[in-house]
């Protein structure tokens, strides 16, 4: 008889993304095939995200689709910590569980769609590298779950607890697995990326017979020994993170930290819970930069906090031109649902919110435009994404994939995902490049 299929949406962030892979990972190990359609599925996998309203609405009409479409729904991840909600709304789902709940998901298929022949483990292979959701040529590595912030606007310690680091060796072990498999690029991730190992108090773990501490400085020397480009996502600023800019200033890993700043204004900082000497901050950059001059900084910002006055926001706009920030996201407050900052005094109304949103993006924009102007004429590597009958789209060392810009190279049509070009900036505008290409490269 034919095996169980699965249908699976993952939505969220890529924290939640790693999620799905080790799930859909261990579902193939357990012999189900997973099917992209609605009506092939014997069952469907929900991942929800419940980190803002929108998002959670997002999940809610998600799982609403796969009841309409299907009818046998199991629901997962963030907004899983909601279940009486989503019972509420979706009287019909048959399992509810919530983040980095793997057992529990699995197990829930197991009784939903029970398997009806044994996996044969020498037919049905999962590849050593497991199943991946991205490209080929870069995957997302998780490296802790939770954290230990209590951040007045965010709900992530509630929804996946506090910080827990995944031992050294087997996130070394993944790694190498992943590289093998061919991955030219590894996104490192975590609520909080410089507090690995905090947890387990930095215990010595040991990979491949070698003793390897746990803390971000070892693990990102062991990750440059892979030979592949190594990037570093969720950055908290602490003190250790400057041992880590000569590594980037030397080649080891790309020079580009994703670091959460959210805002620029000691006071909101502080209402925030977040570190505010935004001086101190300011120093550090100018610091990093000397050392790295090519180092790329990208960050996240929250506009319309409540109490943020329009000289909070002005502060906010002078932090930025002058940290020169290349990439920046902003998000509008949004109340989530059990966050502190919800009771804060002095919400912002909405209209204002949105002032300050476009206020924020032209700057940033602006910012971005200058930045990436001083790049013509450069010379690149260039890890190619994708290719179609125009040419060739890849992105520089400065580019994380779906967040940041992209390099267009017009013409090339030979050449393949995962392929490493030198190539030559020509133009440029507030978000992307355009280039031509001048070698072919093999290596990293």
């Amino acid at each position: 008889m034919n095996q169980k299929k699965v249908g699976f949406i993952s939505l969220g962030c890529p924290k939640a993304l790693v999620d799905s892979e080790r799930i859909l990972t261990q579902l193939r190990t357990d012999g189900y095939d997973i099917t992209p359609t609605y009506e092939d599925a014997d069952l469907v996998v929900v991942n929800t995200c419940g980190f803002i309203d929108d998002a959670k609405r997002e999940s809610l009409d998600a799982i609403g689709e796969a009841m309409a479409e299907n009818g046998k729904v199991i629901v997962t991840g963030c907004m899983g910590n909601e279940a009486e909600k989503i019972h509420q709304t979706h009287p019909g789902v048959l399992s509810v569980t919530g983040a980095h709940a793997y057992e529990e998901v699995v197990g829930a298929v197991h009784q939903y769609a029970p398997q009806v022949k044994q996996h044969d483990p020498h037919i049905d292979l999962v590849p050593p590298q497991g199943v991946k959701l991205t490209p080929r040529h870069y995957a997302y590595l998780k490296i802790s779950e939770g954290c230990n912030h209590r951040c007045t606007f965010c709900i992530i310690p509630s929804l996946r607890g506090d910080l827990v680091s995944r031992p050294i060796g087997d996130v070394m072990d993944e790694a190498q697995r992943l590289a093998n498999a061919g991955v030219k690029e590894l996104l490192v991730i975590s609520q909080d990326t410089s507090a690995y190992g905090v947890d387990i108090k930095y215990r010595t773990g040991f990979w491949q017979g070698q003793p390897l501490k746990s803390n971000m400085k070892s693990l990102c020397e062991a990750l440059a020994s892979l030979g592949i480009w190594v990037r570093l996502h969720y950055v908290y600023p602490y003190p250790h993170v400057d041992d880590i800019i000569p590594m980037m200033a030397e080649g080891k890993i790309l020079p580009y930290l994703d670091i959460p700043f959210q805002h620029g204004s000691p006071a909101v900082l502080k209402r925030m819970k977040r570190p505010g000497n935004i001086e101190n901050t300011l120093e550090r950059i100018k610091k990093w930069r000397s050392i790295c001059p090519e180092l790329t900084l990208r960050s996240t910002f929250i506009v319309g906090f409540p109490g943020e006055t329009e000289d909070d926001f002005n502060t906010l706009l002078d932090f930025i031109r002058e940290a020169q920030i290349d990439r920046a996201g902003c998000f509008k407050y949004s109340p989530v649902e059990g966050a502190t900052a919800n009771e804060l005094d002095n919400p912002v109304p909405e209209e204002v919110k949105e002032e300050r949103f476009a206020r924020f993006m032209e700057v940033q924009a602006e910012i971005s435009k200058n930045r990436l102007q001083q790049k013509i004429g450069k010379t690149v590597h260039v890890l190619i994404d994708e290719v179609d009958e125009e040419g060739a789209i890849g992105r520089t060392k400065s580019d994380a994939p779906e967040i940041d810009g992209m390099v267009y190279l017009n013409g090339e049509t030979e050449l393949s995902p995962g392929d490493l070009v030198t190539a030559k900036i020509f133009q440029a505008d507030e978000h992307d490049l355009w280039a031509e290409m001048t070698d072919f490269r093999d290596d990293i």
